[in-house]
């Protein structure tokens, strides 16, 4: 595959910290403007532009998207951010609780996604779409990092290893106590051995960002059809690839993506769990908040009481022999109790359910269900399983995967259109 240096925006060093911010989508609306009240330099300024305006302001509306260009011209202006005329690579290297995960900064090829070289698992949804591509069209920019892991490569490990010995381009400690290391690479034998080194890697699974890549992709093939209209098209265009942080799948921690419900459609917590009982379940009350690691074990909270789910004999033999998707434990409780007890027919659209990521813990299930709803903690889905998902072409339920550390914004820009 092509993962391909490039020539980036970045921050000046001293200003990284202050810059970085976790990706967009982890905020909603008001947790976005409230983060961004004393932090003028962070890059969810940019990242949410709707934060710049009254809380009745239309987010979407054109004018909030030529404010986020306008803010990325005024970092640049004013020597916030840089415009690095070489073509790097960048090692991005993230600890987090003892835990070290390195990752390539590179840009990969559009026409591989589009081919099936870089492997996606879930479904995304149009409107998140729509967003992401007005934002990348009126800053000329990809921002949001894209996070792909490929299969263990030791070779490209020395070679990242070897390069992590020079000084670092910038290293701090976030908000979350998550260490933020960055490398530049731009010696050429180095840059020309990493390049060759994906080219012995067949193909690479997106593991977080559905959304901004296929935002990115549909960008690529607006502007494609633009410059073939005009007669400039070559091929070579920035816009033909995406920005992307690229891990080998050993090193990646992936945490719990659990379900919250608002309404338990008029049944009490006891028929609730009778009804689950009769679904195939082995469910036994708990005297704490059950957070399951092993799979085939959930937890649920309804009324203030907790219970231990278990897949019953017969339901346990079903899932052994299911194909990859039928066999995750967000699949089982999806087709056994949320569409057909619930109602929630189709998650990525349902207003009634939520997706809490396992960092929140069980104290945010238990606010969210409070008396009314339901919550259902979950074992955290494997890396294997999402590779296997990939391989066989099928996709996820929504929200199947919740990975921790998240990459930050406003580190790498790459820019398309100038």
């Amino acid at each position: 595959m092509k993962a391909l240096p490039f020539p980036c925006i970045r921050p000046l060093p001293q200003h990284a910290a202050q810059a970085a911010s976790l990706p967009y989508d982890v905020f909603d609306r008001k947790e976005a403007a409230d983060y961004v009240a004393d932090r003028p330099l962070s890059f969810l300024n940019i990242d949410r532009p709707e934060t710049q305006f009254p809380t009745d302001q239309d987010m979407y509306a054109p004018e909030v998207y030529q404010r986020a260009a306008q803010l990325m011209q005024d970092r640049i202006d004013s020597r916030i951010y840089m415009r690095d005329p070489n073509r790097c690579y960048y090692i991005y290297e993230l600890e987090m609780d003892g835990r070290v995960q390195t990752g390539l900064v590179a840009v990969c090829s559009v026409d591989e996604y589009e081919d099936g070289t870089i492997k996606r698992h879930e479904l995304t949804r149009e409107d998140k779409e729509r967003d992401r591509i007005e934002h990348i069209r009126a800053l000329g920019c990809q921002t949001g990092p894209i996070f792909l892991a490929y299969r263990d490569q030791p070779v490209l490990d020395m070679i990242l290893g070897a390069a992590k010995m020079a000084t670092p381009l910038y290293d701090f400690v976030d908000e979350e106590n998550v260490r933020q290391t960055v490398w530049e690479v731009k010696r050429s034998d180095t840059v020309e051995a990493i390049a060759a080194m994906f080219q012995h890697i067949p193909c690479a699974y997106i593991a977080d960002g559905h959304h901004r890549t296929a935002s990115a992709v549909k960008v690529a093939q607006q502007m494609r059809e633009e410059a073939k209209a005009a007669g400039t098209y070559t091929g070579r265009e920035p816009f033909n690839y995406f920005l992307s942080v690229l891990f080998p799948a050993s090193q990646l921690t992936i945490l719990p993506y659990n379900r919250v419900v608002k309404d338990r459609c008029d049944l009490s917590a006891d028929q609730l769990v009778e009804r689950v009982r009769q679904a195939g379940f082995t469910v036994e009350p708990a005297n704490a908040p059950v957070a399951p690691q092993e799979a085939g074990r959930m937890g649920m909270f309804a009324d203030g009481q907790w219970w231990n789910l278990s897949l019953g004999q017969e339901l346990a033999q079903q899932v052994a022999a299911a194909d990859p998707v039928s066999a995750l434990d967000v699949s089982i409780l999806q087709e056994q109790v949320l569409s057909p007890i619930l109602g929630i027919g189709d998650p990525r659209l349902d207003p009634r359910i939520s997706f809490v990521g396992g960092i929140r813990g069980t104290d945010e299930l238990e606010r969210r269900a409070d008396t009314e709803g339901v919550a259902f903690s979950m074992c955290a889905t494997g890396i294997d399983q999402l590779l296997a998902v990939a391989d066989a072409g099928l996709l996820m339920p929504p929200k199947s995967t919740w990975f921790e550390p998240k990459l930050r914004s406003g580190l790498f820009i790459h820019q398309i259109r100038k």
